[in-house]
């Protein structure tokens, strides 16, 4: 048996949208099951999101702490925003993400892990990155707003950012499975086997 997922859909008898928010809305759709009966599903429409695990020579994650209302916690995290675009290349969005929190560049960018994040209420689907050689942005600081006004930015060793994952103190899923799935990765066939920055990605199709 291949353990692999695989892309199937259910009839779906009706749909609607009782919410549009700014950047993300509620569908309600009417699914048919396979023994013939239909149950509402209401679950979250997102349009997809890149994170990035960006590692210094020290063997440093770069980390953010940020206030995050739903679950009133100013939580760890690794870079990550939302794909403004639909179709955007996901490479590029982290790129601007990681020089947009933590004025960083890095030359060396291959795919982490794919995940989603809630896929029984939402369809949010991440790309991580993993990103080295690392170096300071040229030019002026990006300038943030709102909760990102109160960020703090830290280059935290890694074997600390496990520690932290275990023992129940770290808790945003970009920040865990970025982390785990590094040492995963070292662990196995090593970084040089992880895909390539471009790999397809058909949660979110895009164009190279």
């Amino acid at each position: 048996m291949t353990i692999k997922d695989i892309p199937e859909e259910w009839e779906v008898r009706a749909t609607e949208t009782p919410f549009r928010g700014n950047k993300t809305s509620v569908r309600t759709d009417d699914v048919v099951m396979p023994d013939g009966s239909v149950v509402r599903r209401d679950y979250q429409v997102h349009p997809g999101s890149v994170a990035v695990l960006a590692l210094d020579d020290e063997d440093r994650v770069v980390v953010l702490r940020q206030y995050r209302h739903p679950v009133r916690q100013k939580l760890w995290e690794i870079p990550a925003g939302l794909l403004d675009v639909p179709g955007e290349n996901p490479l590029h969005a982290a790129q601007r993400e990681l020089y947009e929190e933590a004025h960083v560049k890095a030359e060396t960018w291959q795919v982490l892990t794919d995940v989603y994040t809630t896929p029984g209420g939402c369809d949010e689907a991440i790309r991580i990155f993993l990103a080295r050689d690392l170096s300071e942005a040229e030019g002026e600081r990006f300038e943030v707003e709102d909760e990102e006004a109160d960020m703090e930015l830290a280059r935290v060793p890694l074997g600390d950012l496990v520690a932290g994952v275990l023992a129940g103190d770290l808790h945003n899923n970009c920040l865990v499975v970025g982390v785990l799935s590094l040492v995963a990765a070292r662990q196995g066939a090593g970084l040089d086997a992880l895909r390539p920055a471009g790999a397809p990605w058909p949660a979110r199709p895009f164009e190279a």
